[in-house]
């Protein structure tokens, strides 16, 4: 496993702290399933005023990104 950034560990950590089995269980699919959520986060953000992005989501994605590689 590669080493992550302090903010990407901590969705991680998250990740991890809120499965249904006990915090010290990691679960295989956990960093893909907060890579999905920050990119779903992401896309609910994301949104135009006068053909300008309003809120700039690249932060979270790069984190999903992180979390996938």
């Amino acid at each position: 496993m590669t080493d992550l950034s302090p903010s990407a560990q901590a969705v991680l950590d998250a990740a991890n702290g809120a499965q249904s089995y006990g915090p010290d269980d990691c679960l295989n699919e956990s960093r893909w399933v907060a890579a999905a959520a920050l990119r779903a986060a992401a896309d609910q953000l994301k949104y135009k005023l006068l053909d300008v992005e309003v809120v700039d989501c690249s932060q979270l994605l790069l984190l999903a990104d992180e979390l996938e590689a």
